[in-house]
């Protein structure tokens, strides 16, 4: 797998960001620097409000930085694109459009023929375990295809990077569990890079190549560490020493910062 020391593709220079209100100005995130390469799997931790679904979002093209740059490769993000697919932790699927038409969404607005919307679709829908619900409603599914859909979806626009906002907080642990896994198997099989908001440090380690763990607001990356797991992983590697020794030292840093945010440091 790909690091940091590789070409990076997504190349985040001093970007900050502050918001304003009526009440004043509030610095959501200080000046940060974050160089992805090519197939990392990057998971981001920290405390709530520390920034960490800002700077997603200023990825992702959905808000501005205040200062600073992004850059996928090479290249300024300036808005949105269908370079980069979006899962948010909210199911977000059009509730009139059936499972394959949800699918299909991004690849009607390209212009793609029907039959190679429906094949492409279909393909996704099958790495995902829903080939046979393409035809109902997401009212007719439960929490975990949901986002099965969601994700299908953005993998069918071929995007460079996927970035993924708390896709599973919403879920049950076992449904959470197997959902893990079945990203796994995709990100290695389809070689994506990913960005993967948690406020799990399980989540995060079994995830990730790379975690990053970030302060409390004003939000900066405090610390940014290899995960020394080899893949393909299965669920078994939780209970080994690496895993046990990097969530200990996870487990710290971001007790320190909870403590910060709550201001109950001694």
């Amino acid at each position: 797998m790909s690091s940091a020391a590789s070409h990076p593709i997504l190349d985040i220079a001093q970007v900050s960001k502050t918001f304003v209100g009526a009440s004043g100005s509030t610095l959501a995130l200080q000046a940060t620097d974050l160089q992805v390469a090519e197939n990392d799997f990057i998971t981001i931790l920290g405390p709530s409000g520390c920034g960490k679904s800002t700077l997603l979002r200023m990825v992702a093209g959905l808000d501005a930085p205040t200062s600073g740059s992004i850059a996928l490769d090479g290249k300024p993000v300036s808005g949105p694109g269908a370079d980069r697919g979006m899962v948010f932790q909210s199911y977000t699927l059009f509730p009139w459009l059936t499972v394959l038409q949800n699918v299909c969404f991004g690849l009607n607005e390209k212009g793609l023929p029907l039959a190679d919307q429906h094949e492409i679709a279909r393909g996704f829908l099958a790495k995902v375990g829903l080939q046979d619900f393409a035809n109902h409603f997401p009212k007719q599914l439960s929490g975990g295809m949901q986002q099965r859909t969601a994700l299908a979806r953005s993998l069918a626009n071929n995007p460079r990077m996927l970035l993924m906002d708390e896709p599973f907080g919403a879920l049950d642990h076992q449904t959470r569990e197997l959902m893990q896994e079945l990203l796994q198997g995709i990100w290695e099989a389809e070689r994506k890079t990913v960005l993967f908001v948690t406020h799990d440090i399980d989540e995060a380690i079994f995830m990730g190549t790379r975690v990053v763990v970030m302060s409390a607001r004003p939000g900066r990356i405090k610390c940014d560490l290899p995960v020394p797991i080899a893949h393909p992983r299965h669920y078994s590697v939780k209970t080994t020493l690496t895993f046990m020794g990097l969530k200990a030292q996870l487990t710290e840093e971001i007790r320190i910062e909870v403590q910060k945010a709550s201001g109950l440091m001694v």
